[in-house]
């Protein structure tokens, strides 16, 4: 019996991961009769129905007035506060007792996994339990890709991080879908640091660029974006970070990659 015990109580140590609606990126796909909103760059955060949960499943612990008055089903969103703030929010919320800074935080949700009908159908179900923590992202129809990209030079002119588009009629996929996109003019991605080139000029002493590998073993060096406190001290070898560029080159490399933040741990 006690065997029996040791074996099941890692499983109470974690609630089982969420299946996420996941995105695909945009590249001139027909769009007709879609919806468009921003992309915020917070924390994405899914409410099972009694707790709030990270993507990989991790409970987050939000304060009791946060979530006391929360629906008894499914939300999907992201704790945001503003644009440009993810390091900030990341920390509050990923602090084991939750403090006072939870109070800029709210919960943008963008889709009622369990609810039926099509998507505004689905967030219609949110608006009687909208309240202080609670925010339902607005969703946009699409008149034409002019639209589209007026929209999304909007938001990044604003440090903005993106535009998702979305057929609204499809129901809640808890996958990565071509029914679900996002719009960026940079696209981002991760690379493992593995080490470093120091600067000329005025970083001397400083760390000129990052030595990055892709999970598919092509290197490259990152040495945008990076401010000096950054340089001073840099991501550690073996860390994950987070950066953005234009395209791929013939060889499988990141053109024009620019620094965004280390990847912390969920």
């Amino acid at each position: 019996m006690i065997k029996f015990f040791l074996f099941l109580f890692p499983l109470f140590l974690f609630a089982q991961k969420p299946d996420l609606l996941l995105l695909k990126v945009y590249k001139d796909q027909n769009i007709s009769g879609w919806v468009m909103s921003e992309k915020l760059d917070g924390v994405r955060a899914y409410w099972d129905g009694k707790k709030l949960l990270s993507r990989s499943g991790k409970t987050i612990n939000a304060p009791k007035y946060f979530t006391k008055d929360y629906p008894p089903f499914a939300l999907d969103g992201e704790l945001w506060s503003k644009r440009g703030d993810f390091e900030n929010i990341s920390s509050i919320v990923r602090d084991k007792v939750p403090s006072e800074q939870w109070r800029q935080i709210k919960h943008y949700i963008f889709e009622v996994p369990d609810a039926k009908g099509d998507l505004y159908e689905r967030l219609e179900k949110v608006k009687p339990y909208k309240n202080s923590s609670i925010k339902i992202i607005p969703q946009i129809k699409i008149k034409n890709k002019t639209h589209l990209q007026a929209f999304l030079k909007e938001i990044e002119k604003n440090r903005g991080e993106g535009v998702v588009v979305r057929d609204p009629n499809t129901p809640y996929i808890n996958k990565r879908t071509n029914k679900a996109l996002k719009v960026k003019t940079f696209l981002d991605a991760e690379c493992v640091v593995i080490g470093y080139t120091m600067g000329k000029g005025k970083y001397k002493n400083l760390v000129g660029s990052l030595k990055c590998e892709l999970p598919n073993k092509v290197r490259f060096k990152i040495g945008s974006g990076l401010s000096d406190e950054e340089r001073k001290k840099p991501p550690k070898i073996g860390d994950i970070v987070t950066f953005k560029y234009k395209e791929l080159t013939k060889y499988g490399k990141p053109r024009f990659p620019i620094f965004l933040r280390v990847r912390r741990q969920e």
